[in-house]
């Protein structure tokens, strides 16, 4: 993997919040279209004092953060090469984020834990914006009982973070069945179905337009169902529109479609 670009120092502004899509774990250490596009982003980002990132991939009951000094390189999948089980991102943690952010969520609703690490939908994103691993960094879980508007306004509290140096990157996919994606890549078919074009492009509309209706109801349309079977890779969204504001410009550094279905669309705010 080639090295990142240098990241611009933290302004005195407000941070950027950052949703990308992660697609394949493999992207973590393979070099291509992803890959490269994530580094890209890192190149346009000022360099956080830390970043809070919520993955699809901790979708447990309850709102719970990493406390760990050290969280553990988390292999949350199998069947892929030996090279990505054995990788580590050795990334500091920082409880004191951990506890500020029990803070702003509230005691009573959030709580820390041991219980976790970081996982692929972290790190295989992380290597590529961090390479260096010296940036503290905390997950979030995301509570399966929780309604989509929920997520929203836990970003919502989250905000502040911003003026604090701290980055908040939602880590997901905006269109994510991977039923029909294992489907099309058998028969070796990359072209993107209707479905999940006009979902990921109906995404993008009401993300520019700061539309938190559209946003909190999407997975209630046909295509959304279709989209998400499950709304893990979803919900990570919220978050990061949750933490934007209407000041905040909303841009697609990285837009494109893996396997077809698959939608990689990353979104800055700010």
């Amino acid at each position: 993997m080639s090295p990142a670009p240098s990241q611009p120092d933290a302004p005195r502004g407000r941070m950027p919040v950052l949703f990308i899509g992660h697609g394949s774990p493999m992207n973590a250490i393979e070099d291509n279209e992803w890959s490269r596009a994530f580094r890209a982003v890192a190149a346009t980002i000022p360099k956080p004092r830390a970043v809070l990132v919520v993955s699809a991939h901790w979708f447990v009951p309850g709102t719970l953060l990493t406390a760990d000094e050290r969280p553990a390189t988390i292999h949350d999948f199998s069947g892929f090469p030996r090279e990505l089980a054995e990788l580590r991102y050795p990334a500091p943690g920082d409880p004191e984020l951990a506890n500020r952010v029990v803070g702003l969520i509230g005691a009573g609703r959030a709580a820390l834990s041991g219980a976790w690490g970081l996982d692929h939908g972290a790190w295989s994103v992380l290597r590529h914006l961090f390479p260096d691993a010296a940036t503290p960094i905390v997950q979030l879980s995301m509570d399966d009982q929780a309604e989509p508007a929920d997520h929203l306004a836990l970003g919502r509290a989250l905000a502040p973070l911003r003026d604090d140096g701290v980055l908040i990157l939602g880590s997901g996919n905006i269109t994510h069945n991977l039923r029909t994606f294992m489907e099309a890549s058998r028969r070796g078919d990359v072209s993107t179905p209707d479905w999940a074009a006009g979902f990921d492009g109906d995404v993008a509309t009401a993300l520019t337009q700061h539309d938190d209706a559209y946003l909190t109801s999407a997975l209630d349309s046909e295509r959304g169902r279709i989209c998400h079977p499950s709304p893990d890779h979803y919900l990570p969204l919220l978050y990061a529109a949750g933490a934007a504001d209407r000041r905040d410009r909303v841009s697609f550094p990285i837009t494109g479609f893996a396997g077809g279905s698959l939608s990689m669309r990353a979104v800055r705010f700010g």
